[in-house]
């Protein structure tokens, strides 16, 4: 069976995308990373080191661009200039990466996304070139006019980033996965591994996390545990649930050709 899953031309195994924040060490992160099987791996160019400091351990280092696909994303902006700034910087350290999460904060607190300032970021950062992934809310609207700007991935929120809620609104993600013509990855709030299941069965075309397993108590273990949600989830999709009938059971064994009671 073909099921392939594409991000700007390139073909992945995993539709599993994870960060590489919270950890303890790098050490901790490359196992995390490891174990998780993703081949995409996220980066916030303003906390972490890719060699900006010499004197530093570099994430380079323990996940080599050779071995994993880059994101860098723009955490911590909270306006369009600050963000096509830090993805030029990264496009930079990275020799022409073009490959590129685009976020623009709305506020320290909640984290949501300021979908103004997102449109406009996206807009200059597509015409520069870049392929975008870009996050945003679960607004269906919003995320038909990323994808018209030339976004090559659509990532609503489930719930806010790092909460762990799960999926607030499956609804509005089934208005965007339905008419969406580019894949759409569910980025924020997934808390556990079921979770990840369930945004899978709604027909996400992959997941993008970090919190949900370098916060967990053990986060390797939950790295695995995320791996096979994933890969559950998309089989379950694929396969087809049976629909749900309230008030009309449905026995499993055939009703005809029974044994008859004895008399």
């Amino acid at each position: 069976m073909s099921d392939v899953f594409q991000i700007a031309g390139k073909t992945y195994q995993s539709r599993l995308i994870v960060g590489t924040g919270k950890y303890k060490d790098f050490q901790e992160t490359r196992a995390a990373v490891d174990e998780s099987g993703a081949e995409i791996v996220t980066v916030a160019i303003r906390r972490v080191n890719l060699g900006q400091d010499a004197s530093q351990p570099s994430l380079l280092a323990a996940l080599p661009p050779s071995q994993y696909t880059y994101l860098p994303n723009t955490a911590g902006c909270y306006n369009s200039e600050d963000a096509v700034r830090t993805l030029r910087l990264a496009r930079e350290l990275l020799d022409g990466h073009k490959l590129v999460k685009l976020e623009v904060l709305g506020d320290p607190n909640t984290l949501y996304p300021n979908v103004r300032e997102t449109l406009k970021a996206a807009e200059i950062l597509v015409a520069d070139g870049f392929d975008v992934m870009v996050y945003t809310s679960d607004d269906p609207i919003i995320a038909k006019e990323l994808e018209q700007i030339g976004c090559c991935a659509i990532m609503p929120l489930a719930s806010l980033i790092g909460s762990g809620m799960g999926i607030i609104n499956p609804w509005n993600l089934r208005l965007i996965i339905d008419s969406a013509k580019v894949p759409v990855l569910i980025d924020a709030g997934v808390g556990t591994a079921s979770d990840a299941a369930i945004a899978m069965e709604l027909g996400c075309d992959g997941i993008l996390m970090n919190t949900a397993i370098a916060g967990a108590r053990d986060p390797i273990r939950m790295a695995r545990a995320m791996k096979l949600a994933v890969q559950a989830g998309r089989d379950a999709f694929l396969a087809g649930r049976i629909p749900r009938k309230l008030y009309s059971a449905d026995p499993s064994s055939p009703v005809t050709g029974m044994i008859a009671a004895a008399k």
